[in-house]
This record gives structure tokens, C-alpha cells and sequence, in this order.
């Protein structure tokens, strides 16, 4: 059994591995990462060695930490990511380069039918019938989505959204409030079968599927991280919230879709959101306006060209082939678009 795990922004830890009467055996952790003592490989695969096979990571990270000896240097990886890889490699969870993606970025669309799209996508992939894809979104008008489990009325302002000319919109994901307006929005998702992150726990597929945006933010010149559970931060402060939705049917799928400020009217968002004092209790910020820092300061680029860019460093990094939502898809959205998420007994669910 072979497992990988690329730790975020971090290096990348191979495990390779038997199972002999529910124990793993011949065990070999390689990778690109760094390691002092030398000798320290050799504990690490020992103390993995006859390890009951059902074992999470974490219990697989503490067999390895006792068996270190004082002193040992870990650099790009730990003993956490070593039981990471060992359980994917126990589910035979898949890699980034093992599929051939599928890039979709369409012109402007209604904020209601992006909503539709990302269901209808990640349905798609989990029957089989979609490569994974990335999907860069287009705003056609300002909008509000809010997450799949937010009461309404808590979350926002209906008059003053009206007043601005806001969609408010619920999507299928958990997670806060986006506020979105085109040019100072950048909005993309990723439809992954639910093999690429066999292996992980729910917060650590987030910090996964959201390294490679890492990497191309650090190629723009912007120092960014995961910041659990679901936001990317700078020194400067948040720039982007990620949300997700697992699909059961088929063989799974998953749905990670990630809202980044490019610019942002911080004014007119906390008109139309209603974010109180107890949301930014955990932030250590007293201002709203503070949580969020666009990227258009940071990066000093057109938004257009951040987006070629973000495009470029995931065509580099596991190749990108264009493509296109099909016809059979688009009428299925635009069905869905119209009965459910234009539909007042959807968006006020939890009123």
C-alpha cells in the first residue's frame, strides 16, 4: 500500500506499507523533508512497525513521538503528517497528479445559477461522469451568500441589502456569509472525488485542498496560511474563506469552494451583514473592517491578472486542460436555479 501527503506549506511524506493480521508491517516513510538526527527514519518506521492498522493518525503521531530520541529536528513535517499518510495509504486515497483537471471559467453568471452549478458539478463527479475541475466564478451582479445552516434574519440586513441591489442567496455549504461584489471578488471551486482526501480528517482537507492556492498567493508575493477551520490568512489578515460539502452518491465527491477579497467596500458590507461583536470575539480585532485584507493592496496586480495567475500555478503544479460546463449540466443548473435557489423556501430555511 503506497500513501502521500503533502503537508501544507510544507514537504511531502510517502508511505509505503503492508497489513499482516490487522498490524502494519514493512513500513518505509520516505519524503522530501528535513530530519536529525539521521538515525531518526529508522524510528519512525520501527515504531509504526506491528501497529494495530485501525489506529487514526493521531495515535499513529504519538507511537512516533515516543520512539524519537531528544533532540530530533523535524523540519516540513511531523510525526501527525507521517499518520496522515499512513492512513490514506490504508484507504487508498488518490493524488493530485493521478486525474487529468478540468479548468471551467465562463463569463459572468447570476448568482442564484453559480449557486446551482456547484451542486450540479459536484453531483457530476461523483457519478463519474466529470473529471475533477476547477471552476473560477464570474459575478454578474452583487450578491450574499449566506452558509447552508445560517439563520437569515441573524445574518443579514434584507433592507439594505435591497438598497445596495444585493442578491441574497443560500448555498449548499456550511460556513459564514460571503459578501460579493464582481470586481472586488474572487471566487473559485473545486468538484474532487472523495478519494483525494481519503485518509484526512475534515479540518486537515481543508488545509489540503487549499495548498495550492497557498503557493500561487507566495509566487504573487504574499506570504499566506491556513488558518483553521476555514479561513487563509497573511500577517495582514484574512483574505479568504473556504467552505465545503461532501456528496455521498456514486463514489462521493466533494465540493471546496474558496471566496477571496480582492478589493472590498467594508462600509457597505457591514450595512448589509449583520456581523456582531460575539463573530469577532475569537478574532483578537475589535473592527470588522480589520478581519479582512484585500488583495489588491497586497498584491498591487489587476484582478484579472491575480486570477490568470492563480490559473497558471495549478497548470503547473498538476496540469489544467480547458473545458466547459455541458449542455446537460447547464439545463440541469438552470432547473435548479429557478425551483430552488431563487425560491424563498429555500433561501429562508432558517429564517
Amino acid at each position: 500500500m503506497h500513501g502521500e501527503y503533502k503537508v501544507p506549506g510544507g514537504k511531502l511524506v510517502v508511505v509505503d506499507l503492508e497489513v499482516q493480521d490487522g498490524a502494519l508491517r514493512e513500513v518505509r516513510v520516505a519524503g522530501d523533508f528535513f530530519l536529525e538526527p539521521d538515525e531518526a527514519l529508522l524510528d519512525i518506521n520501527q515504531a509504526l512497525e506491528g501497529a494495530n492498522a485501525d489506529l487514526p493518525a493521531p495515535a499513529l503521531a504519538a507511537r512516533i513521538d515516543a520512539a524519537l530520541p531528544e533532540g530530533t529536528v523535524m523540519f516540513g513535517f511531523s510525526s501527525e503528517a507521517v499518520g496522515i499518510a499512513v492512513r490514506r495509504a490504508l484507504a487508498n486515497a488518490t493524488d493530485w497528479h493521478h486525474y487529468d483537471w478540468q479548468l471551467i471559467h465562463d463569463g459572468p453568471q447570476a448568482p442564484e445559477l453559480h449557486m446551482a452549478l456547484d451542486e450540479v458539478l459536484t453531483a457530476e463527479v461523483a457519478d463519474g461522469r466529470r473529471p475533477p475541475t476547477l471552476r473560477v466564478w464570474e459575478w454578474k451582479s452583487p450578491a450574499v451568500i449566506i452558509g447552508s445552516f445560517q439563520s437569515l434574519r441573524n445574518e443579514v440586513d434584507m433592507a439594505s441589502a435591497e438598497h445596495h441591489g444585493m442578491t441574497v442567496v443560500r448555498r449548499i455549504s456550511g460556513g459564514g456569509a460571503m459578501f460579493v461584489e464582481p470586481r472586488s471578488t474572487i471566487t473559485y471551486s473545486l468538484y474532487v472525488p472523495d478519494s483525494l482526501v481519503q485518509g484526512l480528517s475534515f479540518a486537515d482537507s481543508y488545509a489540503y485542498l487549499d495548498d495550492w492556492v497557498l503557493g500561487a498567493l507566495g509566487d504573487m508575493g504574499i506570504k499566506a496560511w491556513y488558518q483553521p477551520l476555514n479561513d487563509i490568512a497573511t500577517d495582514a489578515g484574512k483574505i479568504a474563506g473556504a467552505a465545503q460539502k461532501r456528496m455521498v452518491g456514486g463514489n462521493g465527491a466533494v465540493l471546496h469552494h474558496v471566496t477571496m477579497a480582492y478589493d472590498i467596500d467594508a462600509d457597505k458590507m457591514l450595512d448589509v451583514l449583520r456581523i456582531g461583536k460575539e463573530k469577532l470575539s475569537d478574532k483578537g480585532t475589535k473592527s470588522a473592517k480589520k478581519r479582512v485584507d484585500p488583495l489588491r493592496r497586497q498584491t498591487g496586480l489587476p484582478r484579472a491578472e491575480v486570477i490568470d495567475r492563480m490559473i497558471g500555478s495549478f497548470r503547473g503544479r498538476y496540469g489544467l486542460a480547458e473545458g466547459t460546463v455541458t449542455p446537460e449540466e447547464m439545463a440541469r443548473a438552470e432547473e435548479l436555479a429557478a425551483t430552488k435557489f431563487s425560491s424563498a423556501e429555500w433561501t429562508a430555511r432558517a429564517p
